[in-house]
């Protein structure tokens, strides 16, 4: 018997932040994730990544980061599925053992954005399938709010920028959706 106070959750708009070494033709990552999980919507950059080194050792240096935004909404719960291919699309780019993409999908509702991690922490829910949720950012009275563990480049003024053009676009596409 089910319950009527369960609800399925509305669905969220899948994005995506990328990391990528300047070996890497930009429009051949974009092509790989349009063919993967359709249309983009929205873009972002590409700027300098300057606010962690911790890439440089696998990925080298001069990295470039660039946000995406897709046009199909997807279910909250498919973020595990998305991530483990996203990890499968990063090795078309390995090189000697070392990625040169870094792919971080993520949900965004209205009320926050969820990256997939494969690293276990305190503030990190298990989600399955080796993957876990981080709440990176939380929607509150206009705007984004950082948390003590939120991503230094998350906390910028580009992905501030691009994640408000992203919810708008998100707010406008299910208030379509809603009729």
């Amino acid at each position: 018997m089910a319950r009527k106070d369960l609800k399925t959750p509305s669905k969220a708009l899948l994005v995506s932040g990328i990391i990528y070494s300047p070996e890497v033709e930009l429009n051949d990552i974009l092509s790989t994730l349009n063919a993967t999980f359709g249309d983009i919507l929205l873009k972002a950059g590409p700027v300098d990544f300057t606010w962690t080194r911790y890439y440089e050792r696998e990925m080298g240096q001069g990295l470039k980061r660039y946000f995406v935004a897709f046009d199909e909404l997807v279910n909250q719960d498919s973020l595990p599925f998305v991530k483990l291919k996203a990890m499968a699309l990063e090795d078309n780019w390995t090189l000697k053992g070392g990625r040169r993409v870094n792919i971080d999908p993520g949900i965004l509702t209205l009320e926050r954005l969820v990256l997939a991690t494969t690293k276990n922490f305190t503030h990190r829910v298990y989600l399955g399938h080796g993957i876990y949720a981080d709440l990176t950012l939380v929607y509150q009275k206009g705007n984004f709010s950082v948390l003590p563990w939120t991503y230094p480049d998350y906390r910028s003024q580009f992905a501030m920028d691009f994640l408000t053009r992203a919810r708008k676009k998100y707010l406008a596409t299910i208030k379509r959706e809603r009729g």
